[in-house]
């Protein structure tokens, strides 16, 4: 092209790399999808500049509102990698509405943003179908979002996602510190593997090692490596609002990045701390495998990765059987691993000769 040519150029959005068609399609595909997330107090349709949310249709009679934003983080390289972005948007909405429920609050609605260089249409609406999937689970509305093409931003084939959830309780159902108690018992419930946190540190094993993702995992045959990495975080809402609501419930630690050791002291008072037993669960055999291959001590473990643990509850002794008992008859597997006791806030999880593959007893602490 001549300079004449240039000069005489009629420039559009298209030519610079973003794609308003290909955006407004998007928005066509996933409509229904917000749409089947439908809850009291939101309708779930898209399109104007702002989601509507009716607290009063929701049932609340003197509510306080709780936010929270997060991502995915390195996950998503390995989504992005693999292909595989059908559970992403589940671990979206899990680690927004996850620490939702520690407060006390039940996920109301829910945001996402998308950003990318390029728009693909394929891979955007399996990552928003899953963020809706992950909206159902938590029982929240997906009432609204932002697609962002940003040509130059981003290598191809990339994308980031982040996400917004807003929660609500009645003020007098508020769960806070002040009700953590010397003598009280913490509760755990399984995870459902790596979750969204130390994939880093995962990611930096795969190409030391060498990890052939796509074939047989070494500890479960049955299940291809890479879909064992990518198994999306549990959402634990909808076990957890019902027991919440008894009143039974002093405290949750949700068990995201800084493991147990840095999560577990956040929901502490001055003047507490948190004794884990790490004898007191089998150790899955995803994390054991993880710790073989980076040779990673039990310390490291207990602050990187959620080690099984994927929620942490703090009970009265006199409610430890019921909580226990309600906790299987919704699907979650519990374990007694913990208790509270005076002293400097913080945590401690000690474990046994073997216990994480230790050579002899051994104690990780974090104060608080």
């Amino acid at each position: 092209m001549d300079a004449k040519d240039q000069q005489s150029e009629s420039y559009t959005y298209a030519k610079a790399g973003v794609s308003i068609e290909t955006g407004n399609a998007l928005v066509r595909a996933i409509a229904p999808l917000a749409k089947a997330t439908r809850r009291a107090g939101a309708d779930a349709d898209l399109g104007g500049f702002g989601g509507f949310f009716d607290l009063k249709a929701a049932g609340f009679n003197d509510p306080l509102l709780v936010a929270a934003n997060d991502g995915v983080g390195t996950k998503l390289k390995l989504a992005i990698e693999s292909g595989r972005h059908e559970g992403v948007g589940i671990d979206l909405v899990a680690m927004c509405a996850n620490d939702l429920i520690v407060q006390g609050a039940e996920p109301l609605f829910f945001l996402d943003y998308y950003a990318t260089g390029k728009l693909d249409n394929d891979v955007a609406t399996a990552v928003v179908a899953s963020i809706a999937e992950g909206c159902k689970q938590a029982g929240c509305a997906l009432i609204g979002g932002e697609t962002a093409e940003m040509p130059g931003m981003y290598s191809e084939g990339d994308y980031d996602l982040a996400g917004f959830c807003v929660g609500a309780v009645e003020r007098d159902q508020v769960l806070t510190a002040d009700k953590v108690a010397d003598g009280d018992v913490i509760l755990g419930l399984a995870s459902s593997g790596v979750h969204s946190n130390g994939f880093s540190l995962v990611r930096r094993l795969a190409a030391d090692k060498g990890w052939k993702l796509d074939r047989p995992a070494l500890f479960d045959q049955n299940v291809l490596l890479i879909d064992a990495l990518m198994a999306p975080t549990r959402i634990y809402v909808k076990s957890l609002l019902p027991l919440v609501r008894t009143g039974k419930v002093h405290a949750m630690a949700h068990i995201t990045g800084g493991g147990l050791l840095e999560n577990i002291p956040r929901i502490l008072p001055a003047g507490l701390h948190a004794h884990i037993d790490a004898d007191a669960w089998e150790q899955p055999r995803l994390m054991a495998f993880l710790q073989a291959q980076g040779n990673i001590e039990p310390e490291e473990m207990a602050r990187t990765f959620n080690c099984g643990i994927g929620m942490a509850i703090v009970v009265a002794q006199a409610d430890v059987a019921v909580v226990l008992a309600a906790m299987e008859a919704a699907g979650e597997t519990a374990y007694r691993i913990g208790h509270i006791a005076a002293g400097e806030k913080g945590c401690t999880v000690k474990g046994s000769t073997e216990t994480w593959s230790a050579k002899s007893d051994w104690t990780a602490t974090h104060a608080g």
